[in-house]
Order: structure tokens, then C-alpha cells, then sequence
């Protein structure tokens, strides 16, 4: 998708109990720091890796930066559940028939982008169809090998992921595999 096409994405506008109030372009939204939604999804392999995208150098946000498995802007008119599906397809290759389970809610705040967004797990022994168009490229990770990196500074990774990744790590979630 090119940029100006990304930047006209109809997006729904939300409220601090993220209530739709509205809907704008992604730009203005963007522009404007209002409140929308997005998606997170950490994608786990049977080994325990987690696959980590290396955002794309076209993307306005964090380009080139190490990124959940799979995120995306819920659009307008669409529910959380929905918009997980849709990315998991378009970013990964995966064709779901519901999304998997949810972890966590992050609220919208300046360190999320002003999205309120909802953190899931998928685990998968893929194998992955990366789309190219999304991303540079993509790869797999050991969770310790993410704490190592975020403990000596993480500039590569995007500071959505590493709060996500930090919330994750607090939890005691069991490993499904």
C-alpha cells in the first residue's frame, strides 16, 4: 500500500473510554494525537520464539524499527477481533477463522501513539508468508534474547513493542507447546 493510500485510511476516532466518536483519515488522526485503535500480535513458534517484523522504511511510524509479530489500525467500522484477522493475514499469511486469545488492552497514551490497542498471541509452526510490501523483512527471536536486548537499550525496537514486550514478561502466561 502505498503511503498516500495508508494516510487516507478511514480510522475510528475514540474517546477516553474508547467509545467510537467519530471517524477521520489516518493522517489527521496522526496529526491531531487523537485517540484510535489498533492491534498487537505476538506470533510464537513450538520452540518459544517470537517472530519480531523490522517495520518498513516507508512506514510513517518507527520505520525501519523491530515491531510486534503482526500490528495494524483497526478501521472504521470494524471491531478489534476482526481487524487481528485481517492483519494476520495481510502482514503474515495466516488465514484465521477467529482470533486468537487476547492478553492484554494497552490504554491510549503518548507511548502507544494514542491507541488504545488490544495485545494477542498466536502460536503457529508456520511456516510465515511475510509481506514485503509491510515490512523489510522479519525474524525469530528467543524471549530472552528480546529482555537481553531492551535491558541494553533497544534503539531498534520500536517503544510500543517494548511496552508490550515488558507487560507481556511481568504476566505468568504458560507456554501452550
Amino acid at each position: 500500500m502505498s503511503r498516500s493510500a495508508e494516510d487516507a485510511e478511514l480510522l475510528s476516532v475514540v474517546d477516553a473510554g474508547d467509545q467510537v466518536v467519530g471517524t477521520k483519515r489516518r493522517d489527521d488522526i496522526h496529526c491531531q494525537n487523537l485517540p484510535h485503535r489498533a492491534i498487537h500480535v505476538l506470533v510464537f513458534n513450538p520452540q518459544g520464539d517470537i517472530f519480531l517484523q523490522q517495520r518498513g522504511l516507508h512506514k510513517q511510524e518507527n520505520p525501519g524499527l523491530w515491531d510486534s509479530s503482526v500490528a495494524g489500525h483497526v478501521d472504521a467500522g470494524e471491531e478489534y477481533d476482526q481487524c487481528c484477522v485481517r492483519e494476520v493475514a495481510e502482514e503474515i499469511g495466516l488465514s484465521l477463522e477467529t482470533a486468537p486469545a487476547r492478553l492484554f488492552k494497552l490504554e491510549a497514551s503518548v507511548a502507544t501513539g494514542m491507541e488504545f490497542a488490544w495485545v494477542y498471541r498466536l502460536d503457529t509452526p508456520g511456516p510465515l508468508k511475510l509481506n514485503l510490501d509491510e515490512m523489510l523483512g522479519g525474524s525469530w527471536f528467543s524471549p530472552e534474547a528480546i529482555d537481553d536486548w531492551i535491558r541494553d537499550g533497544a534503539q531498534a525496537l520500536s517503544d510500543v513493542f517494548e511496552l508490550i514486550w515488558t507487560t507481556y514478561r511481568a504476566q505468568d502466561y504458560q507456554d501452550p507447546f
